[in-house]
């Protein structure tokens, strides 16, 4: 893959985060860079005033700066702008962060040196991290704050991961035999201007979306099973005239996750005319979540293959100053999806309710001594909690905006509050799936000598592999944490 030059998918970006060599330079990169560089250096040398490259930044873009200013110029932007607070995020989404930002540099409009973009691969090679902290980023001018935590290293400021340890970054870079750099005209603005904050929650974010997903309907399948439900509502025929490309994925997958099941063969002949919705209306509900995920990625890719600093230099004589660090274009399908992760939660924790209510042959709490035994009754409380708590991390961080800057940057996003309660929501749903899970397996267990379809029964055995049937009363908190654990091993088979 070649930075500036291919076109990165999400999946591209964590694969270099994995394998950092997978990225590179080649010749049309380097000379796009220094194209850029040489046009910035040209616009400086004629002494114009252009935004960003000899004036001050935001309110002070009336101040001209010298050029025998323009290095401290540029290194009093990342000191002044780097007032993060909060927690570090993972080391991961600072990871992912660097990739965007070197893909979207070396596109060769942001006039920053070949220099200084060599050392932030050369960083991503040796695992040298900077230490990014989660908090202080309203999404436009970009994420200025993360950015210049992000950028902090390159001067010798700041903290870094170093393998699995945080350090100074001075001793890290004195240990790999590395000089801090100093930045040229323009080359403070290219990197701090732009939405690698919010696009790296959104990638890291879908990654996770996808996987859970798959899981849901899988889980779904199971609950089902456990129920005696029926898969009438999964045919083909009745998607085809309501053709939304997420329900017929859907229905095509509860179809396929059902087949050969004995449990719903014993359903055929029963009085129950129809389940309620939380089994039947699968396609419907899942499925619009596979949409928000489907208008997440297309938008998130966009981001990924633009360039989103400012001011844009296209040549020597022209450079424009624009709007291209603006995030609401990530904000908007961010709040989309953490909606529909969401309600993933919301209809799983419905199924896992029906499962416990004793209806068509499973035991009340899926416990054949209730009274003694409170059986599965409280966890469904921590479902309930975790699907509320969901609930409050759905108002759409975008439909907020403080003006900063003195008025200058009068709406902006909050798109990186956006991508990180989506990242929550997430998190969240992992354990609501747990449950319902724990539930599911529980209810197959009244449902035996049946057979269940093939690769439920496969998810059933990796799930007994680590947590045993409730017989009476034990720690089943351990349950619901062992199966969550699984869930982020990707352990379940869901396709």
């Amino acid at each position: 893959m070649i930075y500036g030059v291919d076109v990165f998918t999400f999946h591209d970006v964590l694969e270099i985060c994995k394998k950092p060599n997978k990225a590179k330079l080649n010749k049309a990169a380097k000379e796009q860079i220094l194209k850029s560089q040489k046009n910035v250096q040209q616009i400086v040398e004629s002494d114009r005033c252009v935004y960003g490259i000899n004036t001050g930044f935001g309110p002070l873009c009336d101040t001209k700066i010298s050029a025998d200013e323009t290095a401290q110029l540029q290194y009093n932007l990342i000191i002044s702008h780097a007032v993060g607070v909060g927690k570090p995020i993972d080391k991961e989404l600072s990871k992912i962060m660097m990739i965007a930002k070197v893909h979207a540099l070396s596109k060769g409009f942001s006039g920053v040196s070949l220099e200084v973009i060599e050392r932030m691969i050369l960083m991503l090679e040796k695992g040298i991290i900077p230490v990014v902290p989660e908090q202080g980023s309203v999404g436009a001018s970009g994420d200025l704050a993360p950015l210049a935590h992000l950028v902090l290293p390159l001067l010798g400021l700041g903290q870094v991961w170093d393998g699995d340890t945080v350090s100074e970054t001075m001793e890290v870079l004195e240990k790999h035999n590395l000089d801090p750099l100093a930045l040229g005209p323009k080359e403070g603005l290219g990197l701090i201007n732009g939405t690698q904050f919010i696009l790296a929650h959104a990638i890291k974010g879908l990654e996770k979306f996808e996987y859970l997903l798959d899981l849901a309907d899988m889980t779904a399948a199971m609950s089902i099973e456990a129920y005696r439900g029926s898969a009438s509502p999964f045919k083909k025929e009745l998607h085809e005239i309501r053709p939304f490309e997420g329900s017929k994925k859907v229905a095509a997958r509860m179809l396929k996750f059902l087949k050969g099941s004995e449990n719903l063969k014993a359903h055929e002949d029963c009085e129950r005319v129809q389940d309620p919705y939380s089994m039947r209306c699968v396609p419907q509900v899942h499925g619009a979540s596979r949409n928000s995920f489907e208008h997440l990625r297309a938008m998130a890719e966009t981001e990924l293959n633009s360039v989103t600093d400012n001011p844009i230099v296209l040549s020597a004589e022209e450079s424009i100053s624009g709007g291209n660090f603006h995030g609401q274009l990530m904000a908007l399908p961010l709040d989309y999806a953490t909606l529909a992760a969401a309600e993933l939660g919301n209809i799983s924790d419905r199924r896992s309710y029906l499962l416990l209510e004793g209806k068509y042959g499973l035991p009340r709490l899926l416990t054949e001594s209730s009274g003694l035994n409170s059986g599965f009754m409280i966890p469904q409380y921590t479902s309930a909690a975790l699907v509320t708590e969901n609930k409050t991390l759905c108002f759409p961080a975008s439909a907020d905006s403080i003006p900063t800057s003195l008025g200058q940057e009068d709406h902006v996003s909050m798109g990186s509050i956006s991508g990180r309660k989506f990242n929550q929501v997430l998190g969240n749903l992992v354990n609501i799936l747990s449950v319902e899970l724990m539930f599911a397996a529980q209810g197959l267990e009244f449902r035996r000598p049946s057979k269940c379809s093939k690769v439920i029964e496969e998810n059933f055995a990796i799930l007994r592999s680590r947590v045993s049937k409730l017989e009476d009363d034990r720690l089943i908190g351990k349950d619901m944490l062992a199966i969550a654990e699984l869930i982020n091993e990707r352990k379940f088979v869901v396709n």
